[in-house]
């Protein structure tokens, strides 16, 4: 929902400085001209209060009026009670931002002098649901007519810059509100139901410029909360907006003040960078700011290690290539899986480096300690245990590949390639292919030859032998029955030995499975 951290403290008193942006009537709302605002409010200081740019409707800011239309009926319904009560409500925030981008979602951040309690009552008998899960922060959720709404009463909040909790007081105006946020881009408002727009900091002009930049002072907005300097780099890899050189410098400067926010709260923002139509641009800000330091030293590191094959300047801008390549080969939108496992597949690479007699360097089994450090950063960061699984057994089989087209591949390594990755064969499809980034033609048409007819070679076996769900040709209850045991560790074996044949030789026939079992028993002094 909201773009704005997580709540901070001090309330301000400077009245509240609105301008008309159209006529009151939301069919005739303009949207403020992004062409006009380039060259007038982003360049003021950033912490004055500035006119608003001409509201002349432009068919660039279009989209705008369209976005605000189709969700004006309810918000403005809500004003008029908010109005009715003796309140203002303002959509501000992201959702500003967003419906000025072309891009507002179903779910609406609001702000008003009204207090939680004084909210609720204006609420009740008018919201499809109500949620007060942000209440200490001053928010209050509700539904209607499919869209989530969030009412925060006007704030000045700060962290008390030793813990890691904020700090909250209500504020009494908007243009104080909008000082505390994250960003200018964030830092605009609409009315409802005047729709009266607000743009105290010059936002109108920084989205227009496509910059990141601070109401205040970055050393006064990351002060009071560290982890804006980690959605600044999130905001240049979702929006591919430059971040302002003053903003970047206090991120290098602060960068050790993020070590206070919750791995929780750095993870959910991380995520949202990787996920990013632009993660690179992202990375690459967390590393030259020394951001990742903090929370993803493995990616800094990488920036130590030459890649052995001496075609990239080193192993970290192979990295960022093979996390390009992944986000070119997503079918259905971002996927953070794909990505986080092609962002991480060589971080064991520093802790495997070796240089031989003849000067090249290798890094063998780095697979492996890259699965194991994978594990433990994705754990730290509190990353749920099954999406942890599923991106180690990503980076523990990425090369698993290499070497199938020196002929060295049976169909039995081909059904262990298929079992082994499971359900994340697609993706490991998509990883291996992605970590061929050789500037030798010829070398790179040859893997990709390789990788072709690997999986021509999966699609004919699994056309055969159904290769998605391999498994022992006799049941547990069939292995009780031929060995004459009762449930417990033998059955387990037995099953165990099955579909290590199953893999080796094929499907077996009936009689081919039980003649096995039995040898196996044999073997083993189990009667039966």
């Amino acid at each position: 929902m909201s773009e704005t951290s997580a709540p901070n403290a001090a309330a301000h008193s400077a009245p509240a400085t609105t301008r008309p942006a159209g006529s009151a009537s939301s069919a005739e709302f303009a949207a403020p001209d992004l062409t006009d605002a380039a060259t007038g409010a982003g360049a003021s200081p950033p912490d004055a209060p500035q006119e608003a740019p001409n509201p002349r409707l432009t068919a660039a800011q279009r989209n705008a009026v369209t976005e605000l239309l189709r969700v004006s009926p309810v918000a403005d319904e809500l004003g008029r009670r908010f109005a009715r009560a003796g309140h203002e409500l303002h959509l501000v925030g992201g959702s500003v931002r967003d419906a000025l981008l072309g891009r507002l979602g179903d779910d609406l951040d609001f702000a008003t002098d009204a207090h939680p309690d004084q909210t609720l009552r204006v609420l009740k008998g008018w919201a499809e649901a109500i949620w007060e899960t942000g209440r200490e922060f001053g928010t209050i959720g509700a539904q209607r007519d499919g869209l989530r709404l969030e009412i925060t009463t006007f704030r000045a909040e700060s962290y008390d810059q030793v813990s890691r909790n904020p700090v909250v007081e209500y504020g009494t105006n908007l243009v104080d509100d909008l000082r505390r946020r994250d960003f200018t881009v964030n830092a605009m408002a609409v009315s409802v139901p005047e729709h009266r727009f607000t743009d105290p900091y010059g936002g109108l002009g920084d989205l227009a410029a496509r910059v990141i930049r601070t109401p205040g002072t970055p050393q006064e907005s990351f002060g009071d909360d560290p982890l804006r300097m980690l959605r600044a780099a999130r905001f240049a890899a979702q929006l591919r907006f430059e971040v302002q050189p003053a903003v970047r410098s206090a991120m290098t400067a602060m960068a050790a003040d993020l070590d206070r926010i919750t791995a929780e709260r750095i993870r959910d923002e991380f995520t949202k960078l990787l996920c990013g139509a632009d993660p690179i641009t992202g990375l690459r800000l967390l590393v030259d700011t020394g951001l990742a330091d903090r929370f993803l030293p493995e990616l800094s590191g990488l920036k130590l290690e030459i890649d052995e094959h001496a075609q990239h300047k080193d192993v970290y801008e192979h990295t960022l290539t093979v996390v390009r390549n992944a986000v070119s080969m997503e079918e259905d939108g971002p996927d953070f899986v794909l990505r986080m496992a092609a962002l991480m597949h060589d971080v064991g690479k520093p802790a495997t480096k070796a240089v031989g007699p003849d000067g090249r360097v290798s890094f063998h089994h780095h697979e492996v300690v890259g699965a194991r450090l994978t594990k433990q950063r994705m754990k730290a960061l509190r990353y749920p245990k099954d999406v942890t699984g599923q991106v180690v057994s990503l980076v523990r089989l990425h090369l698993r590949f290499y070497g199938y087209g020196r002929g060295e591949w049976n169909d039995s390594a081909v059904r262990r390639y298929v079992t082994d990755a499971g359900d994340l064969l697609p993706r490991l499809h998509k990883l291996t292919r992605s970590d061929c980034t050789t500037r030798n033609r010829r070398k790179a048409a040859g893997l990709s030859a390789d990788y072709d007819a690997l999986e021509e070679r999966i699609v004919r076996l699994q056309a055969e032998e159904d290769l998605a769900r391999v498994r022992p040709d006799l049941d547990g209850n069939a292995i009780m029955e031929l060995l004459g045991v009762p449930p417990g560790p033998i059955v387990g074996e037995a099953w165990r030995h099955l579909k290590e044949q199953r893999l080796e030789r094929g499907p077996l026939s009936r009689d081919d499975a039980e003649a096995e079992l039995r040898r196996w028993a044999r073997e083993q002094g189990i009667g039966g």
